[in-house]
């Protein structure tokens, strides 16, 4: 859905049709970033991201509104029922974005292209938001055809022309490449998706991991991943929590106390969905918006606070340079495993100290 966020509240509004329009977290709460833009504040380059302040220097005549989720949620939720009508296979990326597979219903509703053109008119028609559609023969490419054309607008990406169509593109444009992978392509002059299709993999595992060689077959058209049913609940990868500080964070003692907040929810999270923890991820953004993260493995499969919150601390004391104060701080749990799964014991760690340690945090929790 094109600019959802901006769209929806143009819809509750109409009078800020007319005029540049940001929807921004709130100042006072420090969550002060643009979180979405219509596209006459895009014409002033205000971006997604950008702080307030930033984005009222690019364009002054800016109006800035605050979120309304409920109401993101209810149109997502509409635009769905849409989507279902063609096809059980709807499987949701974000709020405003879907894949569907209307693989066999050419008998019931024509070619895949009228199909799309048939649901952009009805998402217009019934819900007043536009949308672009991207219909091709795999997601990736599918995702990559809705933002070629932008807004109200249908692109397809055939199987047998494909590299015409979209190897010329910048590499950035093909889904999970991201600003760090970027860098690390323009370094060795992969500029084009092209240009990545054509390099070899094991290059591009030994420079970027095994994401090296999924970005290669993507490239190549070689994505196989299904599109699931409607009613999927995808396994939990990870649990995590965040917060923005109502005052930068100047030094580790300040980072300490919000590092064991956040992660009493996460251990109770763990413990409601009977799952443990084997590593940590850490996201710190300093006040100048710039955003470090890094991650690392737990010793023994946990879902104690206290050991994930001590992980944390440890990996951020070693990692975190104080270039900046910090504006906010989220904490992850990460390569979760049941919490039944058999622990491969160390003998240097003491795997009775840690149960105890759980056991504890749980009676406390409980209220026992």
């Amino acid at each position: 859905m094109n600019n959802f966020y901006a769209s929806v509240e143009c819809m509750l509004d109409p009078a800020l049709k007319k005029y540049p329009i940001a929807v921004c977290g709130s100042v006072e709460e420090r969550h002060g970033i643009v979180l979405a833009k219509n596209y006459k504040a895009k014409a002033f380059d205000v971006k997604t991201g950008d702080a307030v302040w930033q984005a009222k220097q690019k364009c002054k005549d800016l109006v800035v509104v605050p979120p309304h989720y409920e109401e993101y949620i209810k149109y997502s939720k509409l635009a769905r029922s849409v989507y279902e009508r063609y096809t059980d296979q709807v499987e949701p990326y974000g709020m405003d974005e879907c894949w569907l597979d209307i693989s066999g219903t050419e008998s019931l509703f024509g070619s895949p292209e009228k199909v799309a053109n048939e649901i952009r008119e009805t998402m217009k028609f019934e819900l007043g938001l536009t949308i672009s559609v991207g219909v091709s023969f795999n997601k990736i490419f599918a995702k990559l055809g809705s933002d070629m054309k932008k807004p109200d607008a249908v692109t397809v990406i055939p199987k047998d022309t494909f590299k015409e169509k979209i190897w010329g593109l910048p590499a950035a444009d093909l889904l999970g490449v991201g600003r760090a992978t970027q860098r690390v392509l323009d370094s060795y002059c992969i500029r084009t998706i092209g240009d990545l299709a054509n390099t070899d993999p094991e290059f591009l595992r030994r420079r970027l991991g095994k994401n090296g060689v999924v970005l290669w077959n993507y490239a190549n058209g070689n994505d196989l991943s299904l599109v699931a049913k409607k009613d999927f609940v995808s396994p939990i990868k990870s649990v995590g929590h965040g917060i923005t500080t109502v005052a930068d964070l100047e030094k580790p003692e300040q980072v300490w106390p919000v590092f064991l907040e956040l992660t009493q929810d996460i251990g109770h999270k763990l413990r409601v969905h009977g799952l443990s923890a084997e590593g940590v991820a850490i996201h710190i953004r300093d006040n100048t918006l710039n955003t470090r993260q890094w991650q690392t493995k737990i010793a023994l499969p946990t879902q104690s606070p206290m050991i994930i919150a001590k992980t944390a601390f440890q990996l951020f004391e070693k990692r975190y340079g104080w270039n900046n104060p910090i504006r906010s701080v989220t904490v992850q749990a990460i390569n979760l495993v049941p919490q039944d799964t058999p622990r491969q014991i160390d003998m240097f760690m003491d795997a009775a100290k840690q149960d105890k340690l759980e056991r504890m945090e749980k009676c406390v929790e409980d209220g026992i």
